[in-house]
């Protein structure tokens, strides 16, 4: 066999068991194929479409990071357990995957890239697209996968792929290892022929490991909260992954303690359940932030706390409050000087620590205090929903007339921009896996793969892809993989004529959403501020690539409109764009969250100025480490 056809042989064998759950570890492999692998992966993945077309289903793209983007949308609907081989050409195609890789390990989601190299026996070098560095003859532009990937390796021998290939599986299948795993596979290599055993093409069993809290442990975390006064859980995207959710709801329900969700961990408790107080952190809820910023005990679970969901370290304001984190990895668990930290798995950990706090709840008092504040947030998020009849709709109503179309299991995708910050407030959930919102790396342009994704994963759900335009116009190219295999999705894209996110930021920080809106430039004045709003049809161009598009118009029924749309789209069998256009400057409820985003110390602008002033009333509250109080400043 060659090592190309080994490989892919090898991958269709693989299994991810969890549990009494059995599911491919592979399950398909996407390729574009250029010099590199089109004689090596290509002809590999056209051998055993003729033999056996099972075995190793192959997909197109078009674009590498798209098919990325959508390996890792799947596996984040399957909880990790199954994932895509992504494979791509020399040079160019392997780049174009550097940021899917990064948004897979910033997000610890399992995908396979399988980039190809130039010659490993250099006699054709230099070859077309191959970097040339001369202080280093080794390195190619593979290299920068290493940073990115939990696992890198290169097969410079036909000899080294049946470790390579072990090595990246471990990893793949790992709840603490996982992310993109990189398997570099010069193109020479990838054709030439080995005696490979038997045994390395057989079904193999990989078993996710879900460890227990070590002994002793849980007693000493079922003290501390028994101690405690105003407990508060974090729930993060461990709960969703280590599937969790029905441990975590028999918790909250035995011990009536309150959880704020951050972005990944939203679905670990439906959205109208008692001890759901919403999104917690910078795009949090006034429930939720209130709770933190009182709470004398964290209860983290399966979160990362990044500055988001920390409301970058000024959420816990109780001088005395201490952390309790619960995380399968270690480097989580130890985060931020964790007084108790429990490496283990998040379902685990619950079903323990639910035996052990047996009789413990909180106090009326705090359970009236945190029910009285999710009452008032649930009533401000019904008031941000109501149709105001406005030909240019604010974002809430938009996103409250998909809410209220969409089915109890539908599951709404999103990435980048100011969707996901409004979602994290404003989106009801009601399914562990109906919200799907890539927040590690926040990455423009994973929203459409991503929903393409996630409707593979399961095609009994609707997904339904929220994007703004700067995000479609950064990638909608894969929109052309889903008409070609007849995958139902919808869009519901929002055009607001410009970066949305950053304008709202840029004017906070006193920049008047400088070099935010797409307009026509003003060449004297050297801005894009002052001219007639681009000409731009995204109806048409999604149109293009054969989706049926539904434009609503601006006018005072664009909100029924849409609800008539998002019908209409569920109603179809085919992939469908809806296309609305609202007033970026129409804001969803203040969630009493923060963000650091630095402001200029020193400026001749009057705005920056003010802003900088306000920056440092925030800064004030911020700790230095979250257990920590405030770091006192002198100006």
């Amino acid at each position: 066999m060659t090592v190309s056809q080994a490989l892919i042989e090898f991958l269709s064998h693989q299994y991810t068991v969890d549990g009494d759950i059995r599911e491919r570890t592979i399950v398909g492999t996407f390729g574009i194929f250029g010099h590199g692998n089109v004689a090596g992966i290509g002809q590999a993945l056209k051998q055993l479409s003729v033999e056996d077309p099972t075995l190793m289903p192959y997909h197109q793209a078009r674009n590498e990071q798209g098919m990325v983007h959508e390996s890792i949308a799947y596996s984040r609907m399957t909880r990790r357990r199954s994932t895509f081989a992504c494979a791509a050409s020399v040079g160019p195609g392997a780049t174009n995957m550097l940021t899917g890789a990064a948004v897979a390990t910033t997000n610890r989601l399992p995908v396979l890239l399988l980039p190809s190299d130039t010659f490993a026996t250099r006699v054709s070098d230099p070859v077309l697209q191959q970097l040339e560095l001369p202080h280093d003859a080794s390195m190619s532009v593979n290299d920068a996968f290493k940073p990115l990937s939990r696992f890198f390796d290169r097969v410079n021998r036909p000899e080294q792929l049946f470790s390579a290939a072990l090595g990246a599986m471990r990893v793949l299948t790992d709840p603490v290892e996982t992310g993109a795993v990189t398997i570099s596979l010069p193109e020479d290599v990838q054709a030439e022929a080995l005696d490979v055993p038997v045994q390395f093409l057989a079904d193999r069993e990989w078993h996710i490991r879900r460890p227990r809290p070590d002994r002793g442990i849980i007693a000493e975390v079922a003290r501390a909260i028994s101690r405690s006064r105003r407990p508060l859980i974090v729930a993060g995207g461990g709960i969703i992954y280590s599937d969790a959710t029905a441990a975590l709801r028999e918790f909250v329900d035995a011990t009536g303690i309150p959880a704020g969700m951050s972005q990944a961990g939203v679905g670990s408790l439906v959205w109208d359940h008692p001890q759901n107080l919403g999104s917690i952190g910078a795009t949090g809820t006034t429930a939720a932030n209130r709770a933190a910023a009182q709470a004398d005990l964290i209860i983290g679970i399966g979160t990362r706390y990044s500055d988001f969901t920390a409301a970058s370290r000024t959420a816990f304001r109780n001088a005395d409050v201490r952390f309790i984190n619960i995380n399968v990895a270690s480097f989580d668990a130890f985060k931020h000087g964790s007084a108790i930290p429990v490496v283990a798995d998040a379902r685990e950990s619950l079903l323990e620590l639910s035996a052990a706090l047996a009789g413990f709840h909180v106090s009326d008092e705090y359970r009236a205090d945190y029910t009285r504040e999710k009452a008032t947030w649930d009533a401000a998020v019904d008031e941000s929903f109501i149709d105001r009849r406005l030909a240019l709709p604010s974002q809430s109503e938009i996103i409250g007339a998909v809410q209220q179309a969409s089915g109890p299991r539908d599951v709404v995708v999103c990435a980048a921009g100011s969707l996901p910050g409004d979602l994290h407030k404003l989106w009801r959930v009601r399914d562990d896996l109906g919200y799907h919102v890539e927040y590690a790396f926040s990455c423009m342009g994973y929203e459409i793969a991503g929903g393409i994704g996630a409707a593979r994963a399961d095609t009994t759900r609707d997904s339904i892809v929220m994007v703004g335009d700067g995000s479609y116009l950064m990638m909608h190219s894969e929109i052309v993989s889903a008409v070609a295999e007849g995958i139902k999705f919808i869009i519901v894209l929002i055009q607001n004529h410009g970066y949305a996110s950053i304008g709202h930021l840029s004017e906070d920080v006193g920049s008047q959403r400088y070099g935010t809106l797409y307009r026509y430039q003003d060449k004297a004045g050297n801005n894009f501020e002052q001219g007639e709003i681009l000409p731009i049809d995204l109806a048409a161009n999604a149109a293009s690539y054969g989706l049926d598009v539904i434009s609503i118009e601006p006018t005072a029924n664009a909100i029924a409109d849409l609800s008539a749309a998002m019908k209409t789209a569920k109603a179809s069998t085919r992939a469908t764009m809806i296309h609305i256009n609202n007033d970026p400057r129409l804001y969803a409820p203040e969630g009493e969250g923060w963000w650091d985003v630095p402001v200029a110390a020193v400026s001749r602008l009057e705005s920056t100025e003010a802003a900088h002033v306000d920056y440092l009333t925030h800064k004030s509250q911020q700790k230095s480490h979250l257990g920590a109080g405030a770091v006192e400043r002198t100006n």
